[in-house]
């Protein structure tokens, strides 16, 4: 049986081997998922991903499946609820904060036709191969991830430092950091 060889980050367990294999670092083109990966970075800052990873079917059940006109719609009952769902991350400003994206993502999609086209006019519409050869090469921000942080903010986004944004980038294979013995490298 032939052994993947796999970025070193991936082999805690199977949950994260999977979430290598099947999504980290493919290009994503659609505005739902680009949300999903949104709100789940944004819960993540300061936290460890594998913890948002094992919780992210709570935050889907949560966030109505990351559906981003129904999230800009919540009221404080909502709220509340959320602080109360010991299935996700019980960070008020975190929750408010992904409201607030989720007003701002509506307003992106309106001015550029999709929040997609919006976000990959940063690469040109492609991925950006970084040819890592080691994880250590991996940075945690880029000049163009505080390009995209500076310019979210400035659109009303909370919660995307260039960091999360990165982190953003590397999900939704807007840039290609898989290690050069990575099976996924290709």
């Amino acid at each position: 049986m032939e052994t993947k060889i796999r970025c070193a980050w991936c082999e805690k367990d199977d949950l994260y081997r999977d979430y290598h294999d099947n999504e980290w670092g493919n290009p994503v083109y659609d505005d739902g998922k680009l949300f999903e990966f949104l709100v789940l970075e944004t819960f993540q800052a300061g936290l460890s991903w594998y913890t948002i990873l094992k919780k992210r079917d709570n935050f889907r059940k949560a966030f109505d499946q990351f559906d981003y006109k129904k999230v800009a719609q919540y009221n404080d009952a909502k709220i509340e609820a959320l602080m109360q769902d010991a299935g996700i991350i019980r960070n008020g400003l975190k929750i408010k904060g992904t409201i607030s994206n989720a007003i701002a993502f509506l307003k992106v999609q309106e001015e550029f036709g999709s929040f997609s086209k919006y976000i990959w006019a940063f690469t040109g519409g492609k991925p950006i191969d970084n040819n890592i050869k080691k994880m250590s090469d991996i940075k945690a921000t880029t000049p163009l991830s505080d390009e995209i942080s500076k310019d979210l903010k400035k659109r009303g986004f909370k919660f995307v430092g260039s960091t999360v944004v990165y982190a953003h980038m590397q999900a939704t294979g807007m840039v290609n950091d898989h290690v050069e013995d990575c099976w996924k490298r290709k």
